[in-house]
This record gives structure tokens, sequence and C-alpha cells, in this order.
């Protein structure tokens, strides 16, 4: 019992010195209200007592609500809580009540978000040991064919070597994919916004790729809409932009066309890149830029694509303060559209 009554009036020495000062006061105003020193004594001997029972009391009340809180919060790192409307505390601990209920729902927060980076670096790392893996095999295997004799066989040996040098391209492709998009996500990508003419932008680029175009009979469209049209933007990470859309749009045209349009706003221009390809099914619109998500898997690797390249799309445009926009219909074929400031 002592002992209690100990923890308690220690627990509530934190208002110890307020307690003094008002027992000097109220000492101080006995004696000179009362002549008799016997009875200035007795009545200050009776308010010790009185100051001791209310310390005790204060105390208990003290400790009772240091426990609460402990309790409260070993039951947090327990993770016996699944919502911050479980915890509850008493009446003259509301206001420390919702203090904690915000202090839950941050680090409950705080560990969901370290959960799903967690899923999403092991969903990483599975998927780039399988993409390292395929073209790696593939030139083993070449390599290997050609070193047990078929280097000697003219008929095969060059077609050997084509095959495995396309697989070191697209290992390569992919690795420069891997690092963009790092550095991308790491938030360690620069950008140099300034402004830029987009048709003699636009124009450079179809240049470089009308050879690939011809090969499959793909006609690349572009009109100008208004001579010397500035855009503000990163022109570097633009032009990745176009080419990893350009390039897509050529791997999955099997004939037709390919137009890109400009369509002047007040504060934007619109831009869009239209094929007549195969198309995307409806079901994968939603996915198509997901980090190695292929549509069409077969045909993507077969054209040495690294399943990156919309993913990365998407991050650029977004540092751009705008959005990818895709429409698709199987059979007559795609358009991707973003805005760029004027």
């Amino acid at each position: 019992m002592w002992t209690e009554i100990k923890s308690n009036i220690s627990s509530a020495l934190v208002y110890f010195r307020e307690f003094t000062l008002f027992l000097i006061l109220v000492v101080v105003i006995i004696f000179l209200l009362i002549e008799k020193l016997s009875l200035s004594i007795l009545l200050i001997l009776l308010l010790l007592v009185v100051g001791i029972i209310i310390l005790n009391l204060i105390g208990r009340r003290r400790i009772k609500e240091i426990d609460e809180i402990k309790n409260i919060i070993s039951s947090i790192r327990q993770s016996k809580y699944q919502s911050s409307d479980e915890i509850v505390l008493t009446k003259h601990l509301s206001a420390l009540e919702n203090e904690i209920k915000e202090m839950f729902e941050k680090a409950k927060n705080d560990i969901e978000y370290l959960e799903r980076l967690q899923r999403m670096r092991s969903q990483f790392l599975g998927n780039v040991s399988h993409e390292l893996r395929t073209p790696i095999f593939s030139i083993q295997g070449y390599l290997e064919t050609l070193l047990n004799g078929a280097i000697d066989d003219p008929k095969v040996n060059k077609h050997f070597l084509q095959k495995a040098n396309q697989n070191t391209v697209n290992l390569s492709n992919l690795l420069n994919d891997l690092i963009d998009i790092s550095m991308i996500e790491s938030g360690e990508m620069r950008m140099s916004y300034r402004y830029f003419d987009i048709n003699i932008f636009i124009k450079s680029i179809i240049s470089e790729f009308v050879p690939m175009a011809e090969e499959k009979n793909i006609k690349l469209i572009f009109n100008l809409v208004k001579e010397g049209l500035q855009v503000f933007g990163d022109k570097d990470k633009i032009r990745q932009v176009f080419v990893n859309l350009l390039q897509n749009a050529i791997k999955y045209t099997d004939e037709g066309s390919i137009e890109i349009l400009l369509d002047e706003e007040k504060k934007f221009v619109n831009i869009s890149i239209k094929d007549t390809g195969i198309g995307i099914p409806e079901d994968d619109l939603n996915r198509v830029f997901e980090r190695f998500y292929r549509v069409d898997k077969a045909r993507s690797r077969a054209v040495g694509g690294t399943g990156l390249g919309l993913a990365i799309v998407k991050h650029i445009i977004e540092a751009h303060n705008s959005k990818i926009i895709v429409q698709s219909k199987q059979g007559e074929g795609s358009t991707f559209s973003f805005k760029l400031k004027k």
C-alpha cells in the first residue's frame, strides 16, 4: 500500500512547484489570521495530510493515464488495430486520442507504402532476371552451335551470327531502358525544359524512321498545322517519347500508315500518333503502360521489344505535367495522345 502511495505521489510531483507555492500561501494566511500557535500548527498539519491525499489521487490518475497510453502504443506496435476508429481513450484524454489516431494512420500508410514498394521490387527483379535470361540464353545457344561445328557450314554460320548479334542488340536496348526507368523512378532523371519548334522537331524524327517504315510499306504522314509552332518541354526526353511510340507503331503495323497529328489549343498543343496496326484488346488497355507488360509477347520479343518503352513514355509525359492517353480497336489500330504546353 505504502509503495503504491509513494509511486502515486512521485508521479504527481510534476506539479510539485505549483503545490509548494500553494502550501506556502496557505501557511502565511493561517499565521496571519489565527493568533494561537497550536491551532495554526494543527491546521498546517491537517493541510499537509490533505495535500498528500490530493497528491496521491492526482498521481494515481496520472499513472492510470500513462498506463492507458502505454497499452494503446503497445497494441499499435503489435498490429492489434486494423483501423484508427478502434483506438478509444477515456474522455479526459480525448485531445490526445486524436493525436494518437493521426500517428496510427500515418504509420499504417507508411507501412503499406513500404510493403507495396517491396512487392514492386520483387516483381521488378523477377521480371528483369527473366528478360535478361532470354537474350543471354539465345546468344549462348547460337555461339555453342557455331563452336560445335556450324561455323564451318556457310549455309548457317552467317545466319547464326546475325541472330546472336540481334540478341546482343536486344540485350543492350533492355539494359539502356532499365537504366532509364531506374533513373526516372528514383527521381534522378534531370529535366531541361525549354521552348522548341515542334514542326522541325517532328520532321527530324520522321526522317530517321522513313527507312524502317518503307521496309514494311508503311506511309509516315505529318502535316504542318502552323509554321513556327513552339512547345515547352525537355526536347531530348520528348524525342525519346516519339522514338518509343513510333517504334511501337511500326512494329505492330503490317501495312497502312502512321500519322502524327497536331491540334493547337489555347495553352497546349495536343499531339497524337495514330497507326493502322493490329490494335490492342480492350482488356489490355489499362495495363499497356506497366513495366514488362506485353500485349503480344511473341511478336514483341521477335521484333526486339524490351517491355519498358511505354512505361518510360508514361513517366516522361507525367514529368511534363501531362497524361498519355491510348485509344485502340483490334484490327483497326491505336492512337496515343498527350499534351505539351505552348
